[in-house]
């Protein structure tokens, strides 16, 4: 079973998460903030991964530590669940199509992380979720579960289909890199390690 609980806990936030790789997509999401929110249960569906996430911060300031301290412990929850790796295929990408956007993206389960994305936004927010944001979440899983992460987008002009076009090919993307291949009997490495 590739399972994990992880909870961080500092001066600006509190959080908890647990994450199962091979679930069927059944999320319950609480971050206080109702864009993550929608975009958090987005990806647990499209991904097929079971996701609880409670998460309390210092709205009162502004959005960003919330958001980055999820992605931080969404990541370790990811690298976690994966444990060695043996066997799954690594790496992952998807291309997918919301309304105006398309946005494609590529992952690499390497354990060297790498951040690159060209997602671009018109306004500063989408309810509560500052689009600045989009990237310090991403990167911060990126960091976190040792990751190689890129965005390219395509299309797109609306914000909220562009930042859920882009949570939704990240979890399609996972799923695919996260799989395994009854033909890899270590890790998908020439050097025998990841």
């Amino acid at each position: 079973m590739r399972y994990a609980e992880v909870k961080r806990k500092t001066g600006e936030t509190d959080i908890s998460i647990s994450l199962d790789i091979d679930g069927t997509g059944k999320a319950d999401v609480s971050t206080g903030i109702g864009f993550l929110d929608h975009m958090l249960i987005s990806f647990a569906k499209h991904g097929l991964f079971d996701l609880c996430v409670k998460a309390t911060g210092d709205l009162n300031v502004d959005s960003h530590h919330t958001i980055e301290d999820v992605g931080i412990v969404l990541g370790d929850a990811i690298k976690e669940a994966l444990g060695d790796k043996k066997g799954i295929k690594r790496f992952g990408n998807s291309i997918l199509p919301m309304d105006d956007a398309l946005v494609l993206c590529a992952i690499d389960l390497s354990n060297r992380p790498y951040y690159s994305s060209d997602l671009t936004f018109s306004g500063e927010k989408m309810g509560e979720y500052d689009t600045c944001m989009v990237r310090e979440f991403f990167y911060a899983i990126s960091y976190s579960a040792g990751m190689n992460l890129h965005f390219k987008q395509i299309t797109g002009i609306n914000d909220h289909h562009i930042c859920e076009a882009a949570y939704k090919a990240f979890a399609k993307a996972l799923d695919m890199a996260s799989q395994y291949d009854e033909r890899i009997n270590s890790v998908l490495s020439t050097k025998g390690t990841l």
